[in-house]
């Protein structure tokens, strides 16, 4: 009896972990928005969550870091490529894209990245596309596109501008994980994370020394706490619930309790920002959803 009973209390602390650990990611574009709403600009925002979430980041890479040997100077170039692309250029991307598109269409936009990192295993690595994965992606490329063009009638040209920068902004941490893998095996993913985040919240306080004036940093203090907000809730946490999800339950299903994550965003959207939920949206969602889970499962789940 406690045999059965261990592994399901591993399982359902995994879930519960990677549930909450969606819905927290998600609601960073919800703070994101609220946020704008009080005249703050991209440049600044995105330096004040990675202001708060240096400490963070910085215990991580220190804690996961006890007792390993020094970075090799070919290892720190990576972490430094890696901290730009994954944390730094992706980050800033989404949140300038934010300032232009809803948060429902940026989480669809950015819940395409496996099929962004297959294809660059396609491209980079002549790795094949089997039917399903085909099949799925292409499910999951038309619900985004279904989405994007309802809003593109109302935004206009903004909300093309908008798509683009979050598009990059997947691409760019599409790179990292097709990147990360020798480094994550040779570092660890804790001691990576905590050291590829802290050059990429080094970045955008850089960034915005160098691009604003010290007195842009004068701010509503509704922007100040949502930064916290963002960098504890929404950046810091659910890095964690992931990784301890995947401990417990393994990437695979970790990334299928992840499917939470855009409905959570459309559902923060419409009660914490008032944005539209139509049948347009909702056809969307159910088609990314739909072709992410084709795209993930294996054949015989699918069979089953």
């Amino acid at each position: 009896m406690h045999a059965v009973h261990l592994p399901s209390k591993t399982l359902v602390t995994g879930l519960v972990l990677a549930t909450l650990g969606a819905i927290a990611f998600s609601g960073k574009a919800i703070i994101v928005k609220l946020a704008y709403r009080h005249g703050v600009d991209a440049v600044t925002l995105i330096m004040y969550r990675m202001l708060f979430a240096l400490p963070i980041f910085a215990v991580m890479a220190w804690w996961a870091s006890r007792g390993k040997p020094p970075l090799s100077r070919q290892d720190g170039w990576g972490v430094l490529g890696l901290g730009f692309t994954g944390y730094y250029l992706a980050s800033f991307l989404d949140f300038a894209g934010l300032a232009y598109i809803s948060a429902s269409l940026e989480r669809l936009i950015l819940y395409l990245n496996p099929t962004l990192v297959l294809l660059l295993g396609l491209v980079l690595y002549k790795r094949h596309i089997s039917r399903r994965q085909a099949l799925g992606m292409a499910l999951s490329y038309c619900g985004v596109i279904l989405v994007f063009g309802h809003e593109i009638n109302f935004a206009g040209a903004d909300a093309a501008l908008g798509a683009l920068l979050v598009f990059g902004s997947a691409v760019s941490y599409a790179i990292y994980l097709s990147f990360s893998g020798e480094l994550v095996q040779r570092l660890g993913s804790l001691r990576l994370v905590g050291l590829a985040t802290s050059v990429a919240c080094v970045l955008c306080i850089g960034q915005f020394v160098a691009l604003r004036p010290l007195s842009a940093a004068l701010v509503a203090p509704e922007v100040i706490w949502l930064s916290v907000l963002n960098a504890t809730l929404c950046t810091a946490a659910p890095v964690l619930m992931v990784m301890m999800a995947i401990e417990r339950i393994g990437a695979g299903m970790a990334a299928q309790t992840g499917m939470v994550g855009p409905m959570s965003t459309i559902l923060m959207g419409v009660l914490l920002l008032g944005e539209p939920f139509t049948g347009w949206v909702a056809a969307g969602t159910a088609l990314v959803v739909a072709g992410i889970f084709v795209f993930t499962s294996r054949p015989r789940q699918l069979a089953a």
